[in-house]
């Protein structure tokens, strides 16, 4: 087959949730078939990435926008009556690529990995011609909610731009689902939700995450100057982009309600926050005692190997953690809340621990520094957990599935098996 691979992020380094996500959708499917990749980098140091990318599909057009003139654009856009999101992410120079491609090549699919790379399809003449290539829409999670989260917490006026962004991305979303074949969800909790939006089960299918256990095994940690053994003091990791407001929101909120909990038994513990493009706000944390905030790592697993804790203290956001995932593989005790456990499952006690309030985060948080035997079997039941129900060949199996199936004839549809590929 020949596909078309829309992107709203170059899918390259697989670093962070959604490059990880369609690193892997890319990689496989350019295995499998003929695929042409276009993608945009709002990220300068991603610039040199395109290379990678370029030896594993047909053709590559990577377009870099400049994150502050796109934001304006993104605000100007919902003014107008659109929305942030899609004039922060819609230029007329990719149109004219993905339009010539078009006219070049006979596409037998359309992958789009974010609702807002919908709009390349939605104003190209060329879809309409004749018969049209498969359409499959990668939501991953539902964007839409997650601006309904941010404004129930921001303060105004962003919680006035954030409220009227659910809407307009909300009814987005729902255009999006009527023109495309399928519309594809990353766990069965995100995909109830986004029936619950369009009305219809029709359609909608599940398509986990994967995670890559050989790479993310602890037998296989290279740089053994971060392990455990050679720290003085217990560690606690959080890792994610730190420029990403659901991981912002979810440190500050550890560091302020939880961590000096913590310390009252731990006095010593260091917190470790790993991740690139750390706001102002956790910047400052660093100035605080014994916590790092690191910024940019090259290899992160020396991080998950020298903590004895890890952590994800989320309160916004839904989808599948892939912190969590990692750490689990890395067969490190996690401590998690249930918003955050929400898309993977894993069960309280026996593969992590969950817990809300800040009380009970602490409390759990310092049972594990107080246990190496309950740390190392949540450690080892953790990662056979991840290798039984992520797999991204078993998963990405499905996905293939969807190149060759009508709608009406798929077996991986909602109202019939919503939880296809993980059986827990």
């Amino acid at each position: 087959m020949k596909i078309l691979y829309l992107a709203h992020r170059i899918p390259y380094p697989p670093n962070k949730g959604e490059k990880i996500r369609a690193f892997h959708q890319v990689k496989y499917l350019a295995a499998q078939h003929t695929l042409d990749l276009v993608c945009l980098i709002d990220d300068p140091r991603d610039l040199q990435h395109v290379t990678p990318l370029d030896k594993l599909c047909n053709r590559v057009h990577a377009h870099h926008i400049k994150p502050f003139p796109a934001k304006i654009k993104g605000l100007l856009s919902q003014l107008a009556g659109s929305s942030v999101s899609l004039g922060y992410y819609y230029r007329t120079a990719v149109q004219k690529v993905v339009d010539r491609w078009l006219t070049e090549t006979a596409y037998d699919a359309i992958v789009c990995f974010s609702s807002t790379m919908a709009e390349y399809v939605f104003r190209s003449p060329l879809i309409d011609r004749g018969s049209r290539p498969r359409l499959l829409m990668d939501f991953c999670d539902v964007d839409s909610d997650k601006w309904r989260q941010y404004a129930e917490t921001a303060r105004f006026p962003f919680s006035l731009i954030y409220a009227r962004e659910h809407r307009r991305m909300q009814q987005y979303e729902q255009r999006v689902h009527q023109a495309f074949d399928f519309s594809i969800l990353v766990s069965r909790q995100e995909a109830q939700l986004f029936s619950e939006l369009v009305g219809t089960v029709d359609k909608v299918v599940v398509v986990p995450n994967g995670i890559d256990a050989d790479f993310f095994d602890i037998r296989h940690t290279i740089d053994t100057s971060l392990s455990r053994q050679t720290q003085n003091a217990p560690v606690i990791v959080f890792t994610g982009a730190m420029d990403y407001h659901v991981n912002v929101d979810g440190v500050l909120w550890f560091c302020s309600e939880v961590l000096p909990l913590v310390r009252h038994d731990n006095p010593q513990v260091q917190f470790k926050i790993v991740g690139s493009n750390p706001t102002a706000a956790v910047k400052q944390l660093a100035l605080k005692d014994s916590i790092e905030v690191t910024g940019f790592v090259d290899d992160i697993r020396p991080y998950y190997a020298m903590a004895d804790v890890c952590v994800a203290p989320l309160r916004l956001g839904r989808g599948i953690q892939n912190k969590v995932l990692e750490a689990m593989a890395m067969e490190r005790a996690v401590v998690t809340t249930s918003r955050a456990n929400a898309g993977i499952q894993a069960s309280n006690g026996q593969h992590l621990l969950m817990a809300d309030s800040a009380e009970a985060f602490a409390r759990a948080v310092t049972q594990l520094l107080e246990s190496t035997g309950l740390r190392d079997r949540l450690g080892k039941y953790a990662r056979s957990f991840v290798i039984d129900h992520f797999n991204w060949l078993k998963n990405l199996d499905n996905f293939e599935h969807l190149l060759m199936k009508e709608p009406a004839d798929c077996d991986l549809a909602v109202n019939n098996r919503l939880d296809t590929g993980r059986l827990i």
